[in-house]
């Protein structure tokens, strides 16, 4: 392993448990304003001292601002670190970092592995960076407080265009071999929205003068279910998975929303579940849109030699992997080819109650992301 590596990861690692437990011990549920800035307040006491910090605006309104820290250098080498702070998790829900009584390897905690485990290498990388200016023109870390739900464009794309590199800092994997795994290749991402009207009526003396919503959407969610294809030839997924209709349970319900989330290989699969949903059942009308989403990225081509070179570096293999999820990293591949996701450490059950890190992991996936930024630099000399 090269010595810069090997140094970095390990002073990386020694202070990633006590800063993940900074950032976890604030719930930062998107779209609180409170949380994200005290988020941010805390990855701007983590930066190394002549970064410059930014707080551009976010993507989504009523959000508080993005953080931007910036370090520049003496070389030519430009790399986009990327991270956010928000989490899927109510306030109510919270939970602090605490360590598995049976497991010391296992830390659990709200957001620990989606993703602030990542903000916490990301900003360890940079600290890492800042200390060889000669490596680098500029080096980059973003931190946006709106990933887990945002429904509008995103707004960052340009400003970063033109960079040698981006790296996102979601969890990290292992291939069934044991070798380290970065991801290079996700699918687009949708959310389908259905809105039935229908008419209300009481359900025991007049049932039949009603329209019902909730019946429409039944059919509409079983529509969409019937486009599920995941061996086909877009891989498409498609699923209900919210739905919201009645008030009272003696009346025909009048109204009411139905959530499907859509996965495929490209964004043009998603017409055809929309083209699928009916327009009217039982006198109800249904209304569908594409309310949310998100690109695909697939840099398996572009990244190749990246990943042999910050495997040469590192001194065993960096595997390229692709996944299902969304992540901004999809934005940011069309307009930087050498994007890299996946550099996080591992762990398990985001979005959950359980969701938890693997300590050990911290420093592995540190060396990761160091050999693969410092790759990254050196190719664009």
């Amino acid at each position: 392993m090269e010595k810069w590596i090997a140094e970095s990861s390990v002073a990386i690692a020694d202070r990633a448990v006590r800063e993940l437990e900074a950032l976890v011990g604030v719930s930062t549920p998107s779209g609180d304003v409170e949380g994200a800035n005290e988020a941010a307040a805390i990855a701007g006491a983590l930066l190394p001292d002549h970064a410059v910090v930014e707080r551009p605006e976010c993507s989504s309104p009523d959000h508080a601002p993005d953080f931007l820290a910036r370090v520049t250098g003496s070389g030519s080498g430009r790399i986009l670190l990327l991270g956010h702070l928000d989490t899927v998790v109510a306030h109510e829900s919270h939970r602090p970092l605490t360590p598995d009584p049976e497991n010391a390897n296992k830390l659990y905690g709200s957001g620990t592995v989606d993703m602030k485990g990542g903000d916490v290498l990301a900003l360890g990388v940079l600290r890492a960076l800042a200390q060889r200016p000669e490596l680098f023109a500029e080096v980059a870390l973003l931190l946006v407080v709106d990933e887990e739900w945002r429904v509008g464009p995103f707004a960052h794309v340009e400003r970063f265009a033109g960079f040698d590199a981006c790296l996102c800092f979601e969890a990290g994997e292992l291939t069934p071999d044991g070798d380290d795994a970065v991801v290079v290749k996700r699918k687009a991402a949708g959310t389908i929205e259905v809105t039935a009207h229908g008419r209300a009526a009481h359900s025991g003396a007049a049932p039949d003068k009603g329209k019902n919503a909730l019946l429409a959407l039944a059919a509409a969610a079983q529509a969409v279910a019937a486009q599920h294809d995941p061996d086909g030839e877009d891989h498409l997924t498609a699923v209900p998975t919210v739905v919201r209709s009645g008030d009272a349970f003696n009346v025909v319900p009048a109204d009411g929303t139905l959530i499907a989330d859509v996965r495929a290989d490209r964004l043009d699969a998603f017409a055809r579940v929309l083209d699928a949903i009916p327009d009217e059942v039982g006198g109800a009308t249904l209304t569908s849109r594409l309310a949310r989403e998100w690109p695909g990225m697939d840099a398996r081509v572009a990244t190749a030699p990246l990943l042999e070179q910050a495997s040469s570096l590192l001194g065993r293999p960096i595997v390229a992997a692709n996944r299902g999820g969304a992540s901004d990293a999809s934005h940011f591949a069309a307009a930087i080819p050498l994007t890299v996701d996946g550099l996080g450490p591992r762990g398990g059950a985001a979005h959950n109650p359980g969701e938890f890190v693997l300590v050990s992991s911290l420093q592995t996936r540190a060396e990761v992301a160091l050999a693969l930024a410092l790759a990254a630099l050196t190719a664009a000399r």
